[in-house]
């Protein structure tokens, strides 16, 4: 949690951006696992970090825009909750803390919605994501749950989106924290990695790192010999010589600022010769994308070059042909690399996806591409300072997706179908890292894991 004035001056340059009504930023509440009282470990909404920074659940914040007034709704703890939970602040001293004076019960919040209603204010809502709180604004608006999604504020997102996407100097640091733990966890995975380990002690190993320091893993780990899956969770497989082990994890931290990063290494901690020359190729498109990334570059410019950089690497090999730059126009480079270079990175791990993709990854200057691959990629419009984000390019050998594309002969004018089924079985190779936009350029967030071919086999040697 930051200094209250941290939260008041982000509540005053939201209310700039809105013209008028309210603003209603709905906590999240405890979500039972199999009974009410045995609950999953509480994740508080993002927008409400943010906005009001309270890390306790059952809270709604509300913004009036003419009467300039924030308000805090909720429940004091009875001694009920206090036998159990201990001493608890009340919710005035919660409101003083991020600088509300006005609080109230919860189910105050319903008069005031009804009054506000009542005299035909506007009522700002952000899409719902949670059961709970799509029945809670149905209540409080009479808006069917059904269609509750299709009556959320548009400008309110918007305003959100340009707030959240600017990081703020304390919020990179947070995320700095975060990358420090995500280093920690992928060294973890490097030094366990051997044949006859299993994925889940790996898994677990590295998972155990986050939590022992209070933390969590910021998205559920994905690490498995199948790379070519890309978001594989199944931790079933014990490793085996002469395959390759696709680790994508990273840490949220106590203020839930998180981080995200990709290494495949070696499970014999040595590279094989076909094995080195793909993960070069990996590795020149994650070092291209960061050399260029920098202010008013669109990101999806950045998510061409390193296609580029994989088109003209697979054509050395010979599994592609033709020209790089005609074979990425034409998507061809998309067999391989069939997802987008990178997204944003915040307080979630997809920074603001909740708001929608299209609003945080794209503008009205630059929309989504619909061609395979490139339709995949989360942010596409011009960087700006102050952003973060992920670069994660990947070459995979997906058997299902090569007998589709060779059976109806898509771009076999670029790819040399022969050459890559001999790749089958291969896995596949993903490189990712997080980056902050500067003044004219961008940098790693955090030390750099262990990523070039000698690095990584010379931290598995030891």
């Amino acid at each position: 949690m930051f200094e209250k004035q941290v939260y008041v001056e982000r509540r005053l340059k939201l209310r700039k951006k809105i013209k008028s009504g309210l603003v209603i930023i709905l906590g999240n509440t405890e979500s039972p696992m199999n009974y009410k009282s045995n609950t999953y470990r509480f994740r508080q909404d993002s927008n409400f970090l943010y906005f009001f920074g309270l890390d306790i659940p059952g809270l709604v914040g509300v913004i009036d825009i003419e009467d300039g007034k924030d308000c805090l709704y909720g429940n004091d703890f009875d001694i009920d909750d206090i036998i159990w939970m201990g001493p608890q602040p009340t919710l005035k001293e919660l409101g003083e803390k991020v600088g509300i004076l006005s609080t109230h019960p919860f189910k105050e919040l319903y008069s005031t919605l009804s009054r506000a209603i009542k005299h035909g204010r506007r009522i700002h809502f952000l899409p719902p994501y949670r059961a709970d709180n799509v029945l809670l604004l149905e209540q409080l608006l009479g808006i069917n749950q059904s269609v509750i999604k299709n009556y959320s504020s548009v400008e309110l997102i918007k305003a959100i989106v340009s707030l959240r996407s600017v990081k703020e100097d304390v919020e990179i640091a947070e995320i700095e924290k975060a990358c420090e733990v995500g280093y920690q966890m992928h060294v973890t995975a490097m030094r366990m990695a051997k044949p006859g380990i299993s994925e889940q002690a790996i898994t677990g190993a590295i998972e155990g790192v986050a939590i022992a320091q209070g933390y969590m893993p910021s998205f559920p780990i994905i690490l498995s010999q199948n790379g070519e899956t890309l978001h594989n969770h199944d931790h079933s497989q014990m490793l085996t010589s002469g395959r390759l082990l696709l680790v994508d994890s990273g840490a949220e931290i106590s203020s839930h600022y998180a981080s995200d990063f990709t290494r495949t290494i070696p499970v014999d901690g040595k590279f094989t010769v076909k094995q080195k020359e793909i993960y070069n190729i990996v590795l020149a498109a994650n070092n291209k994308a960061i050399e260029i990334s920098k202010p008013g570059i669109p990101y999806m410019d950045v998510h061409k070059a390193a296609a580029r950089v994989i088109a003209e690497g697979l054509t050395k090999l010979g599994l592609m042909k033709g020209n790089p730059d005609d074979a990425v126009a034409n998507g061809a480079h998309a067999l391989f690399f069939p997802h987008g270079l990178g997204h944003m990175m915040g307080l979630d791990v997809h920074d603001m996806e909740d708001l929608g993709e299209n609003y945080v990854g794209y503008d009205d200057e630059i929309t989504r591409a619909d061609q395979f691959g490139i339709a995949y990629l989360r942010l596409g419009r011009r960087l700006q300072k102050g952003f973060v984000l992920t670069v994660e390019p990947g070459i995979y050998f997906i058997p299902a997706l090569i007998q589709k594309w060779k059976s109806e002969k898509i771009n076999e004018s670029f790819i040399n179908y022969a050459k890559v089924e001999e790749y089958i079985g291969f896995g596949g190779i993903r490189i990712e890292d997080d980056i902050l936009i500067t003044d004219n350029g961008s940098r790693i967030l955090g030390k750099r894991i262990p990523v070039t071919v000698e690095e990584i086999e010379a931290l598995m040697k030891h």
